[in-house]
């Protein structure tokens, strides 16, 4: 496997900053959801890609129990004991990292002390994942290093999802529900991922939309994106509020022929919007699955633009850039376009034929200027393959 130039620079700055040379340089993909929004937690289904975008770790193990974390977009280092990891220490970033080491040393694995230096070419806060790519990193860094063997089989990597699963919903306090882990620890090349969130099944369906002249256009909206500032896990909230109502145990168990009467039996319209969002999303990616393995590209981009108007208007999770994004992209010829992601701000994505990339790409950079907002980053991805050792 040849080494990214962005491995070959963690490496270097894990020299320089430490002094020695690291034992490795692992990676783990962003991740693009084509559909299935805020369906994770509520048992359903999603189907998500990796990006070839990466975040980058080289690391060696220490002779005491101590974590050191140096990144290339942080300013500082940070130290910390793995006796004194716990939940909101420690704060920020560095949470990412070593919560997974608590996760698994929690699971009864010796988890050596480590040095760690980062590197990513995942954009922060751009609702790609690039927490998840951090973790799924980190895990498979310490799975090598500390003999844990756990890279060489699905059931082996599950064990890694459910670690940085741990690492984020509780040391670094983030309600997320194991889609961005399980992409970046089980998705492959030119191939998107059906994950039951109830099971953890999985199931690799085709995803090759140059194939068909197609690209996929992402547009990060430089609208911030942040999982802990509560809106997030406000909609936890009202969805088990509503299952409280329901009398269920899960909103998966409320099938789409059975929606409207599921719907008439809550208190409010709220919780109403909100089951109607996640019941027609699984549906969706159901149907979703379906037009990529028959190669209907007009059929996938139908359901994108009905996902998107769910999210706008029932899970209420859009915003003005995403709105912006995508309806710009839909005016100059895109067959379908979605906000991706936790929503609140993060990124767009859209199925554009190739020859219209420019196109696309240049009118909502000028959407954007009109309204006055700051430049938005678009970009094609192709899927991507999951988390690895680089060399």
């Amino acid at each position: 496997m040849s080494r990214a130039p962005l491995a070959g620079q963690v490496a270097d700055d894990f020299s320089r900053l430490t002094g020695r040379s690291p034992e490795g340089v692992w990676s783990a993909p962003g991740r693009v959801n084509l559909i299935g929004e805020h369906t994770d937690y509520n048992d359903g289904l999603c189907l998500p890609i990796g990006l070839p975008q990466r975040t980058y770790v080289a690391a060696a193990r220490r002779p005491d129990r101590t974590l050191r974390v140096w990144s290339a977009q942080q300013a500082a280092a940070v130290e910390v004991a793995l006796t004194d990891v716990r939940p909101g220490h420690p704060a920020g970033w560095a949470a990412y990292v070593a919560g997974v080491l608590w996760a698994l040393e929690r699971e009864g694995h010796d988890v050596p002390g480590l040095d760690v230096a980062v590197d990513s070419a995942v954009p922060v806060g751009a609702g790609l994942s690039s927490s998840a790519a951090l973790e799924c990193a980190v895990a498979a860094a310490v799975s090598d290093l500390a003999g844990l063997d756990l890279l060489g089989s699905d059931p082996g990597r599950v064990t890694l999802v459910r670690a940085c699963v741990a690492a984020e919903n509780t040391i670094a306090q983030a309600p997320t529900g194991g889609m961005d882990q399980s992409t970046a620890m089980l998705c492959r090349d030119r191939r998107a991922l059906l994950l039951d969130c109830r099971s953890w099944e999985t199931r690799l369906v085709p995803f090759d939309l140059a194939a068909q002249g197609c690209a996929l256009v992402v547009t990060d909206t430089r609208a911030s994106h942040e999982l802990t500032d509560g809106q997030y896990g406000s909609r936890r909230d009202e969805c088990l509020a509503a299952l409280a109502e329901l009398g269920l145990g899960s909103l998966r168990d409320v099938d789409v022929d059975d929606l409207d009467p599921a719907l008439d039996k809550l208190s409010n319209d709220v919780l109403r919007r909100r089951v109607r969002h996640v019941v027609t999303e699984i549906d969706r990616v159901r149907a979703a699955a379906s037009a990529l393995e028959s190669g209907d590209l007009s059929q996938l981009g139908r359901l994108f633009d009905a996902s998107h108007a769910s999210m706008r208007d029932d899970y209420e999770i859009s915003c003005l850039e995403l709105d912006l994004a995508t309806d710009t992209a839909r005016a100059v010829g895109a067959l379908g376009a979605r906000m991706t992601g936790g929503g609140f701000g993060g990124s767009s994505i859209a199925i554009v034929p190739v020859d219209a990339v420019e196109e696309t790409t240049s009118a909502i950079a000028a959407a954007f200027a009109a309204a006055d907002l700051t430049a938005p980053v678009s970009f094609v991805v192709e899927a991507g393959g999951p988390a690895h050792r680089e060399s």
